[in-house]
């Protein structure tokens, strides 16, 4: 009994000694990114449905909520997608602030000379996190709740994802989070491999291609959907 209590103690200190270190904190962004990112290849997939009309894309939206049935009610799966997805984003988001405060700190007060940052990507990691963030919250008060979307239809989707993009404004604010998402998966799509051990120099070329790829793709395809409004593609 003493030994399951001292094993049971000793258990929280091993995990706030993971959370507590460097490494600890960048395998929990790698891990969290890769979750977010296999969300936004189903959520991409999901969005290019709306070239296939409204009854396609209503469908499928409604589909999202049936998901697992008989064997889940209503929605739960849907419910189940959201926890796991705002756990991932709020541990990335805290685990990349509080990386950035240690960096900081453990910088010297001046340089002789300022770093240059490797790419464009780089230096706009931070920022472009804070462009998603705030992305996130009107993208939910735009097209979950419908809070800002003034011409929004409840239970219509497409109808509502049209409104959206039929102003100038939802355009803006969607084009340029997507930017941010195509460089944020760029650069982060590598930083992870590096950081899970899947890297070397032999792959690193490799890699890279897979995130250019994939910063490219799914840029392109969540862009295709106001782009493909505006035109009158989609109406």
């Amino acid at each position: 009994m003493a030994l399951a209590t001292r094993t049971e103690e000793r258990q929280p200190s091993l995990t706030r000694s993971f959370w507590g270190s460097t490494v600890g904190k960048k395998t929990v962004m790698a891990v969290s990114g890769l979750i977010m990112l296999m969300y936004l290849v189903a959520h991409m997939l999901g969005n290019l449905k709306i070239f296939f009309g409204s009854g396609e894309f209503n469908a499928y939206a409604h589909w999202l909520r049936t998901m697992g049935e008989p064997l889940l009610h209503y929605e739960w799966a849907l419910w189940i997608v959201r926890v796991v997805l705002l756990a991932a984003v709020v541990l990335h988001g805290v685990a990349a602030y509080q990386l950035s405060r240690r960096d900081i700190r453990a910088r010297p007060s001046k340089y002789v000379h300022k770093r240059r940052r490797a790419s464009y990507a780089t230096r706009t990691m931070r920022w472009g996190g804070i462009i998603l963030a705030l992305f996130i919250v009107w993208h939910l008060l735009d097209l979950t709740t419908l809070t800002v979307n003034e011409n929004a239809q409840p239970g219509r989707p497409y109808e509502n994802v049209v409104a959206t993009f039929s102003t100038w404004y939802g355009n803006v604010i969607y084009l340029v989070a997507m930017l941010a998402v195509g460089l944020h998966i760029r650069h982060g799509f590598w930083s992870a491999a590096q950081t899970l051990g899947v890297g070397n120099a032999r792959r690193d070329r490799i890699l890279k291609t897979v995130a250019n790829g994939l910063a490219l793709v799914l840029t392109a395809g969540f862009v295709s959907v106001p782009v493909a409004v505006m035109t009158g593609v989609v109406s």
